[in-house]
């Protein structure tokens, strides 16, 4: 099974997780995760430890902030990650407190120094079993610095792409790729 975690200030039911959907099927699930990183995190972990008590495998694929979410569970549970222009540093990335917009429904939420504070608590500074990771980066991102991930994921399966945006363009022509990585 895929977990697909969103990025800020997205939802299960964004554009690339629509696509998941429509690819995978049965085979992902794409939950629309609160702002609050400890909620989050939570709500991640129970999905994680229900399929691995039932017998599931379990992947991840983290766009951006999903991306910094996916590198501290897939470190804790030992789990296969796709990275899609992962925040590395996310503390760093969203170091913006005030008042921010949920791209989905326009809705408005509030970053507090707290919410960063938590954010940093789930840093992986030492990545372990970086073969585990599959790192899709593009060099136009106009959010995150990709050279960042690059150094940070250097001994994973590392693909950056010149060009592109921070959606990543055309992630769907990955997607069979994506699934034999996470043996789907």
């Amino acid at each position: 099974m895929i977990l697909y975690i969103h990025g800020f200030g997205s939802s299960g039911f964004g554009g690339k997780a629509t696509l998941f959907r429509d690819y995978f099927e049965d085979e992902v699930i794409t939950p629309s995760l609160s702002y609050v990183p400890v909620l989050a995190i939570d709500t991640l972990e129970q999905i994680i430890e229900l399929l691995l008590s039932k017998g599931e495998s379990v992947g991840l694929v983290g766009s951006s902030l999903g991306g910094y979410y996916s590198i501290y569970l897939a470190n804790k549970y030992d789990l296969k990650a796709v990275l899609i222009n992962p925040a590395v540093y996310a503390y760093k990335t969203l170091d913006k407190v005030g008042m921010a917009i949920n791209y989905y429904d326009g809705t408005t939420f509030e970053i507090t120094q707290e919410h960063l504070k938590s954010l940093k608590s789930f840093e992986v500074k030492e990545i372990k079993n970086q073969e585990n990771f599959m790192t899709l980066l593009q060099t136009d991102d106009e959010v995150l610095d990709y050279s960042e991930a690059a150094k940070k994921l250097s001994q994973s399966g590392l693909i950056i792409e010149e060009g592109g945006n921070h959606s990543f363009e055309n992630i769907e022509s990955y997607f069979r790729k994506i699934g034999k990585f996470l043996d789907l």
